[in-house]
This record gives structure tokens, C-alpha cells and sequence, in this order.
């Protein structure tokens, strides 16, 4: 789910069974993602799986560093993330995104080897931007809602520094 000049691609890990069975990006309902989405102000309403295609009209596109479907990401081998950091330099260099945004370190760790923090990272893709978010999968209880929030709204405004939002926090 992608297009030239994206705000972000956000890229998931892979995809669990009842995304697959869905055919929808973070489609267990347990997954936060959707409610992240809304709660940081990227998109004015909480969508649904089902509409993931409306976030091409908000400016942002999903994709996952590793295509296998799996029960949990914990089954990915190093052999699924063969070309996924090719991949998304080809994403980059064709489509130009502000940013590629990792909703998990593991995305992340899975396309480039290396073991990143949260946040901003150094490295780019031409242009684009690289950020890692906590993943919102309903197996990463061990970071709070709260905690996740706070990541995807840093990551909002640093794109969007002129639209702050009242997060309730």
C-alpha cells in the first residue's frame, strides 16, 4: 500500500495470521495501531483494518520488512528479512517519503542488522528519514499505551511541527 511522496511508510514487522486471513495491515483487534494512528493526530478519525487504504489519502502507506505470514514475529528467521533493506531503499528512492517509520525495533533490526533505540535514527535512505516506534502488536504488552503514544506523536511532529495536538496527556 504505497505511493510517490508519502508523508511515512509505516512498516510492520509481518504479518500475523488474523492480518493475513483479513488481508489488512494490524488487523488483530488486540493490535493498537489504528488507535495510535488517531490518538497522535495522523489521521482525524480511528480508522479501521478494512480502510487501510484510506491513509493514502492522509499521506501515509504501509508495508512490512518481511512478507511471511507467522503466528508471531518470534518464528521470522534471517532468511525473511533477505532484501528487505534493498526493498525499502528502492521505496525510498522511488518514492520519496519524508519517512519510513518501523512500528517495532524488530522491523528495523529485521531490514538492517543493527539493534536501534527509539526514535530518530542516523542512518537514511537517500532523503527519507528512518524512525523506530515500539511495535503495537498485542505481544509487546511491556510497553505502556502511553509510552507507544508518546512515540508516535514525536514522530508526528517531526514531520508536522506546525500541527501540534492535544493528546490528553
Amino acid at each position: 500500500m504505497l505511493a510517490p511522496r508519502l508523508r511515512v511508510v509505516f512498516c510492520g514487522i509481518n504479518p500475523g495470521r488474523v492480518s493475513a486471513a483479513a488481508a489488512a495491515h494490524f488487523a488483530n483487534p488486540r493490535n493498537d495501531f489504528w488507535r495510535l494512528l488517531h490518538d497522535a493526530g495522523f489521521t482525524p478519525r480511528q480508522l479501521a483494518p478494512s480502510e487501510q487504504y484510506e491513509l493514502l489519502r492522509h499521506g501515509y502507506g504501509l508495508t512490512n520488512a518481511a512478507p511471511r505470514t507467522t503466528p508471531g514475529s518470534s518464528e521470522l528467521r534471517k532468511a525473511d528479512f533477505v532484501g528487505a533493506g534493498a526493498r525499502l531503499e528502492r521505496i525510498a528512492a522511488e518514492l520519496r517519503p519524508l519517512a519510513i517509520a518501523f512500528v517495532g525495533k524488530e522491523a528495523y533490526r529485521g531490514a538492517f542488522g543493527d539493534r536501534p533505540e527509539h526514535g530518530l535514527r542516523e542512518r537514511r535512505l537517500g532523503d527519507t528519514l528512518l524512525f523506530v516506534l515500539p511495535s503495537t502488536s498485542p505481544a509487546n504488552a511491556a510497553v505502556p499505551y502511553g509510552e507507544q503514544l508518546r512515540w508516535f506523536v514525536e514522530l508526528r511532529e517531526l514531520l508536522e511541527p506546525d500541527e501540534p495536538i492535544d493528546t490528553g496527556a
